[in-house]
């Protein structure tokens, strides 16, 4: 099977190839065959309800950042044509990434979008979560500080954080006495129209935030990520260290609840963060990791997506 795919996502000069999880998914594509083609989200065009993007054709290398791809001439092409997209540009998931979603909607699922816009707009990570309260640690979305100040005092040390956000950006780890959380309220009321989040603080971050790897509603793969030193945050970006991980009984109990609800909405690619004996995150926008996995010794995640995808496409 040869597929025509077009990969929507950020400049692919500025990722990082060692650890871009998009970069692997395209190295498996071309490695089975199937023919690459890379856009950005500001080429898009919409015309007499056909969607088309100003097209490059890409060749990949699993080489050091400025040696990783290759660039054709670009033309303007009707997605449509397309077997494939694969919508992978970063969050934050705004307006702009809702409307790419809507303009996506236009040619899926005659052209497989991956995951669908549809179900991606309408599962934002940090409210799809709320759908498993058993498996949360006590959470509140609120603009309310009244509400959030309330909850301050039942939990003690709690982690505040824009809905929205992506990366770790803007997770604040407000501990119990502390006179910072109005003044952390009034800068998130300036910079957000949205409500926060806020969670009781899990002292087990300090073992790990494990990221685990779904596809297709089964766990192929996981890594945690240790915070460093001072750090209350575990992405790799802002120094967590990340170690290969098996997955707990605990774990797989998550992932086998969560599952069936994934395969129902058609999620491919997904990635969960665990932390202690809790699901804080489903990250379905553009999940990260599986480079991170098989460096470590763990498996090869690209071919298992690809199969997924080359199922739907039989």
């Amino acid at each position: 099977m040869m597929l025509k795919v077009a990969v929507q996502m950020d400049p692919i000069a500025s990722i990082n190839p060692a650890g871009d999880s998009t970069f692997a998914m395209m190295l498996e594509a071309q490695a089975r065959g199937h023919q690459l083609g890379y856009y950005t989200t500001g080429s898009l065009g919409l015309r007499d309800n056909v969607l088309t993007a100003s097209v490059q054709p890409v060749e990949v290398f699993d080489k050091p950042r400025g040696e990783h791809f290759r660039l054709g001439e670009a033309a303007r092409q009707n997605l449509a044509d397309y077997d494939v997209v694969l919508m992978r540009q970063d969050p934050p998931f705004d307006m702009s990434y809702i409307t790419i979603t809507h303009l996506l909607e236009r040619i899926h699922p005659r052209t497989y979008v991956v995951n669908p816009p549809f179900t991606v707009r309408n599962a934002p990570e940090k409210i799809l979560v709320t759908e498993f309260p058993q498996l949360m640690p006590p959470t509140l979305i609120t603009r309310d500080r009244a509400l959030i100040q309330a909850f301050r005092k039942e939990h003690g040390n709690i982690i505040v954080k824009p809905l929205y956000g992506n990366g770790g950006a803007g997770v604040f780890f407000i501990e119990e006495g502390s006179h910072n959380l109005v003044s952390l309220l009034e800068l998130f009321e300036q910079a957000f129209r949205e409500p926060f989040m806020v969670q009781r603080y899990l002292p087990e971050v300090r073992k790990g935030d494990k990221r685990i790897i779904i596809v297709d509603g089964e766990p192929v793969g996981a890594i945690n990520r240790v915070p460093s030193e001072g750090e209350a945050r575990s992405n790799m970006h802002v120094g967590g260290r990340p170690e290969l991980s098996d997955l707990t009984a605990r774990e797989r109990e998550i992932c086998a609840i969560i599952g069936h609800k994934l395969k129902e909405l058609d999620m491919i690619f997904v990635g969960i963060d665990v932390i202690g004996d809790y699901l804080t995150e489903i990250n379905v926008t553009s999940p990260t990791g599986i480079r991170e996995i098989k460096r470590f010794g763990g498996p090869d995640i690209a071919p298992l997506i690809w199969d997924a995808i080359e199922r739907r496409r039989a």
